[in-house]
């Protein structure tokens, strides 16, 4: 991007951070914490930050629409605008809220835009970790201010490291994941934290994430950061992720030759 907005965003996310977010990690009450739906809980400091980042995204892109997690749960006809033309941005205040509820680490805050419909930037800064990655379609992904590029040597299946979220998978698809793991070097259990798993994925901490669920704010920032990276995020027929389809299944790799072996051994029948 010719302009200055990852550095806008990239500090809109920090103020955030610093202003709401942090004050209250382990400072919740009682009345600070609901649940929004069965077994999902949101906290004042969702609600917060996402009130702070909406404005100030709305003011470094005037006429823009902003679609927030915690926005959609009130009105979910927010999600048609998705593919809207112009400038939507995509808010998870507190992604890895339980975690943050419970005082535990770790939990991000993410921002991606779309532009006409297309995904082309995206931010996830895990506060905690000090850890910020910022990136667009047309500049590369950066972390803590270095490139990335994940496109490189590619370790031996045995080696690969990543992580499955298979609470959610269909028993069989499950059943498959599991047993097919044990033909990588480790596959983890997850963090609980959609943005900390992208960025886990640029550090080369891991190589690979196996998703389910695949709700747009948990996956836009990261898919953008990881494919501007070299990276690969499809759903498990191939077809590439996008914010806006519904669907279920998600397999996000470091890049096109981990997504292949990867989705070989996981769920191959």
């Amino acid at each position: 991007m010719a302009d200055t907005l990852l550095d806008d965003v990239s500090g809109l996310l920090w103020e955030a951070a610093d202003q709401v977010v942090l004050p209250l990690f382990r400072k919740l009450d009682d009345d600070d914490v609901s649940e929004k739906a069965p077994g999902e809980v949101v906290t004042v400091a969702d609600r917060r930050a996402e009130e702070l980042l909406s404005a100030g995204l709305r003011r470094l892109r005037p006429g823009s629409m902003v679609v927030g997690e915690e926005g959609v749960a009130d009105d979910p006809g927010l999600l048609r605008h998705l593919r809207d033309s112009g400038d939507v941005w995509l808010v998870d205040p507190v992604d890895g809220t339980a975690n943050f509820a419970a005082g535990r680490r770790p939990f991000a805050l993410m921002v991606s835009l779309l532009t006409d419909g297309r995904p082309t930037a995206g931010w996830i800064l895990d506060p905690l970790a000090d850890t910020l990655a910022a990136g667009s379609v047309d500049d590369g992904t950066l972390l803590n201010g270095r490139p990335v590029d994940g496109s490189g040597s590619v370790p031996p299946l045995g080696e690969l490291r990543g992580a499955a979220m298979t609470k959610f998978l269909p028993p069989e698809t499950r059943d498959r994941v599991r047993a097919g793991g044990r033909r990588l070097g480790e596959l983890l259990p997850g963090l609980h934290c959609a943005g900390r798993e992208y960025l886990d994925i640029l550090t080369g901490e891991q190589q690979f994430t196996l998703f389910w669920r695949t709700l747009p704010w948990d996956h836009a920032p990261g898919t953008v950061l990881v494919r501007a990276a070299g990276g690969v995020a499809r759903r498990f027929d191939g077809v590439d992720y996008h914010p806006a389809d519904d669907g279920r299944g998600l397999l996000v790799a470091a890049n096109e030759q981990v997504w292949a072996e990867v989705r070989d051994a996981l769920l191959s029948t």
